[in-house]
């Protein structure tokens, strides 16, 4: 088995990993998913804690990126909520947060997140972790 190709051209999405942008401002959502579509990946969105946990059970995606506060549910509580599924426990999940404390992204780390991002996100920083995760996870 063959590890999933990072970058692909934008008409080859339904080969591509589906990704899945869990953010509660529409403008922040628009601007990953530009960025996501521009390489080649697929996107599903949610705006809230609970509508991440139904797409992510629909859907499958093969990566999340997750807002740490977000509306109904929170990202903390979302990702334990994912962490418990079955088929979804060994998604990755990068957290996105605009809190840079030490407490902040342990609380991450404990709820089950595999990486964390500051807000506002480092586009480079961003590409080294979609590649390291998406390629370490197997067809």
């Amino acid at each position: 088995m063959k590890a999933v190709p990072y970058f692909k051209s934008p008409t080859q999405f339904e080969e591509c990993p589906r990704v899945m942008v869990v953010e509660d401002h529409a403008d922040t959502r628009f601007m990953l998913r530009t960025i996501l579509e521009r390489r080649g990946l697929s996107v599903v969105e949610a705006e809230d804690g609970e509508e991440a946990i139904r797409l992510a059970e629909r859907d499958c995606p093969r990566l999340i990126l997750m807002d740490m506060g977000l509306p109904r549910m929170d990202g903390l509580a979302t990702t334990r909520r994912i962490r418990a599924h079955a088929a979804l426990n060994q998604v990755p999940i990068i957290f996105l947060s605009g809190h840079t404390s030490a407490t902040h992204q342990m609380d991450a780390r404990d709820a089950g997140c595999d990486e964390f991002l500051v807000k506002p996100i480092d586009i480079d920083q961003l590409y080294s972790a979609l590649k390291r995760h998406l390629e370490e996870k197997k067809v």
